[in-house]
């Protein structure tokens, strides 16, 4: 039983990342640290990283964090909140960086409705090149307008 527990916890802290990611998003990076995420709203990138790839560290941080004290000196539900945050850090990688930007070239020709309609919330989210006036800060969830269903 604490097993399905834990895997619940897993998973709503899955599910919670969406929110902290869009008001992250939204507040931070178009806020008060602007300058580390303003390179990536320009429409061509200069090198290999960016400034705003510091937000991996930033995001993966408090994920290890986590899990070690969720390990230490027994298992304990900061091990699954750890690892749901970084489930939700590998689907963003995966998503954001690989499919929307194609920063690796695994996924060129997707079709799937879903999939589309990110990347054109995304899309539509980088045509503002400065931090006002942004819309679509979430990752997973966009409004239904962005797909063709």
């Amino acid at each position: 039983m604490i097993i399905l527990t834990y895997i619940g916890v897993t998973i709503l802290t899955f599910l919670v990342m969406e929110g902290i990611t869009w008001l992250t998003h939204k507040f931070v990076m178009h806020g008060f640290l602007w300058y580390l995420h303003e390179d990536h709203h320009q429409p061509k990138y200069q090198g290999v990283f960016e400034k705003n790839d510091a937000f991996f560290l930033i995001f993966a941080l408090p994920s290890m964090m986590l899990m070690y004290f969720g390990v230490t000196p027994q298992v304990n539900a900061l091990l699954f909140i750890g690892l749901g945050i970084m489930f939700y850090g590998m689907a963003y990688f995966l998503i954001h960086d690989v499919l929307i930007h194609q920063r690796f070239k695994w996924f060129n020709n997707v079709k799937n409705p879903y999939l589309v309609g990110l990347r054109k919330a995304h899309k539509v989210h980088h045509k503002h090149l400065g931090k006002e006036h942004g819309e679509c800060f979430g990752m997973l969830y966009v409004p239904k307008k962005y797909f063709n269903i």
